[in-house]
């Protein structure tokens, strides 16, 4: 807190005078060095006219000198912090003074020794620039001999621009504790080299033996430009030591010019799976966006909340956020209101279930593409309440389709799950059925025969089926777990460690595919532009994860050690869930598409008017709550196996 005492006086003011007085002694001391050192360091040999001279020039010379400083805030910077700026502005300001001490006297005075003023010069430069930067090297010299323990000591992994900025970062900062001590390069040219005083130690291979030998805490990972797979071998090894790991996110923070150490962050899980990221055609997604109205259901959820937030990057005419959790639906209104005062948003609260709400919003706002991300995900939820599972999931998903087909929407993108091939689960079950739904309505408008949907008229007699548009295209996307979803166990397992364990996990051996949302949502987006109407787009999600490794990972990322630390249990798997899950039924095959990791599988061959019969049969158990329902749920999907996973 600042005094206000009337005498009080601030501490750096304090330190300008002291400086200025010791400018003023420094100076009249340089020039008469020069003299005293012209004549051999003896004062008597100094004739009378030179001194005479120096003692009526040099007190008005150094008040100057004083003025010149001021104009270049050598009395008003940080020399704790004194840099490159700092050392040019004395150079400039010495320059200065030396040109008008060598004007002024030949104009208003004797002719001096040449010696006088270079000597002179040279004198008050340095004399001004060790007392400013003295501090400061002190500080320098402290850090470099710094090896107590309190110390962080830091391994730095790539030795090329990046790590360059983040070593010249760390160990420039004179407020920072940590320091870089060994840096980790496989380009062998280095090794045994030094960067800024700091060894190449070695490549991959020698980071174990280093962070013993160095005693290192902390590893930095400063290598954006590396493919995922090398990121996730390095980062590997780095997992098997006790350091503490961080990470520069990516290559744009090279291209923007944004490189330091407060931007590195810890590794996350989704830094150790085994698959390059997703990558789209932004250019193509824009194009297919722009200027669009757009519906999002279940749009405050996991997945839906993130569609939301790249679709309003790619200037839509107008984003329609449904839902039926009204708080989901609030935070991403909030947030995108701050990220985008000008964005047409308008968020709705209603249920899919609802036929008369759906009818309501797509009559009101003729959305030109729907994502359908509404839906129950949770396995074991769904096995004890599968009606629910029906009237949510595929009953739902048919009224909003259905919905779409009236209105004329051009494009309908169904979010659905690899938990649909061959599934397990009444969830799964339900998902797949979702996939038939709009596989058979894609049948029904290409054939032009949507009357068939008459067949459950009644079941759905609040939106007529007459007038339908007959042009919208359906596709669904496919893919695994998703990090960080409200369904995801990595929420769970990090509830788990801070409550000190244990974390649990079903089986040893169960096995999952992994992708972030940030993937998920990208995929969905690129899938709707290449829809032609029927497909099934599914993620190549590279090799599966063991949900057993992912739960040691997390643990040891988190700072204990699986088993003595935090304590990992095994509690069985559970209703509906099998130890691995597909992502192409065996008649589905795949073919390529234009992004080497999107795959897309052939519609399968359905018999629309007896799965619409089923569908108008489900429709009526599931709301008189028929505690059967999955026996008709066994009819309806082939390839659910109830019994797999018990």
């Amino acid at each position: 807190m600042r005094k206000t005492h009337a005498f009080y006086v601030e501490h750096w003011k304090v330190i300008a005078m002291i400086l200025m007085l010791y400018d003023f002694v420094t100076i009249c001391f340089s020039y008469f060095l020069g003299l005293w050192l012209r004549f051999d360091f003896r004062f008597s040999r100094i004739p009378e006219v030179y001194l005479a001279v120096y003692y009526k020039m040099i007190v008005p010379f150094a008040i100057c000198c004083i003025f010149i400083y001021l104009y270049f805030k050598l009395y008003r910077s940080i020399w704790r912090f004194a840099s490159y700026s700092e050392l040019i502005n004395i150079i400039i300001s010495n320059i200065i003074c030396g040109l008008f001490n060598y004007i002024v006297t030949r104009v208003f005075g004797a002719r001096m020794p040449i010696s006088y003023h270079l000597v002179g010069f040279m004198m008050q430069m340095i004399f001004c620039a060790v007392i400013r930067f003295a501090y400061r090297f002190v500080l320098m010299i402290k850090r470099q001999h710094m090896n107590n323990k309190n110390a962080t000591r830091v391994m730095l992994i790539g030795a090329g621009d990046a790590g360059m900025t983040i070593l010249r970062d760390v160990n420039k900062n004179i407020e920072s504790n940590s320091r870089v001590v060994c840096i980790i390069d496989d380009n062998t040219n280095k090794l045994g080299r030094y960067i800024e005083g700091v060894p190449v130690v070695g490549g991959r291979d020698d980071i174990l033996n280093n962070v013993e030998k160095y005693n290192i805490n902390e590893i930095y990972y400063a290598i954006p430009s590396a493919s995922t797979s090398q990121r996730r071998e390095i980062l590997n090894i780095c997992r098997e030591t006790d350091c503490e790991i961080k990470v520069l996110p990516g290559i744009q923070q090279i291209v923007n010019g944004d490189v330091s150490v407060s931007l590195m962050k810890h590794v996350a899980i989704e830094d150790l799976l085994g698959r390059d990221v997703v990558k789209v055609n932004t250019e193509e997604i824009f194009g297919f966006l722009n200027n669009k109205v757009i519906l999002v259901t279940g749009g405050g959820g996991s997945i839906g909340s993130e569609l939301c937030r790249q679709i309003a990057k790619h200037n839509p005419k107008q984003l329609i956020i449904f839902d039926i959790y009204e708080n989901n639906a609030y935070e991403i209104e909030q947030e995108l209101k701050r990220k985008d005062p000008d964005l047409n948003m308008t968020v709705l609260i209603g249920s899919v279930r609802d036929s008369k709400r759906v009818d309501y919003v797509f009559d009101k706002y003729r959305p030109d593409i729907v994502y359908h991300a509404a839906a129950h995900k949770h396995v074991p939820l769904m096995e004890t309440s599968p009606c629910e599972a029906i009237k949510n999931n595929t009953i739902g998903t048919f009224k909003v389709a259905y919905a779409a087909v009236k209105y004329g929407t051009k494009r309908f993108v169904l979010i659905s799950t690899d938990k649909a091939v061959n599934p397990t689960n009444v969830m799964g079950a339900s998902k797949r059925m979702c996939e038939m739904v709009i596989q058979t309505f894609d049948k029904l408008i290409k054939n032009k025969t949507t009357d068939k949907l008459s067949v459950v008229e009644d079941c759905f007699s609040e939106v007529s089926t007459k007038e339908l548009m007959n042009k919208t295209e359906f596709v669904a996307v496919r893919f695994g777990n998703v990090l960080g979803s409200n369904g995801s166990v990595i929420p769970l397992f990090k509830k788990q460690i801070e409550m000190g364990g244990p974390v649990t996990v079903t089986h040893p051996d169960i096995i999952r595919y992994f992708m972030t949302i940030p993937e998920a949502v990208s995929l969905v987006l690129q899938a709707g532009v290449y829809a032609k109407g029927g497909e099934i787009f599914i993620l190549d999600m590279g090799e599966p994860v063991k949900i057993d490794t992912l739960a040691r990972n997390l643990i040891k990322l988190s700072g204990f050690k699986p088993d003595e630390d935090i304590k990992i249990v095994y509690t069985g798997l559970r209703p509906g869930e099998k130890l691995y899950e597909e992502k192409l039924m065996d008649a589905e095959g795949n073919t390529k598409t234009d992004n080497d990791l999107i795959y897309v599988g052939k519609p399968l061959d359905i018999d629309e008017d007896i799965f619409l019969q089923q569908l108008k049969q489900l429709y009526i158990r599931s709301y008189e709550n028929d505690e059967n329902i999955c026996e008709l749920i066994e009819e309806v999907v082939p390839t659910y196996n109830r019994k797999e996973a018990q």
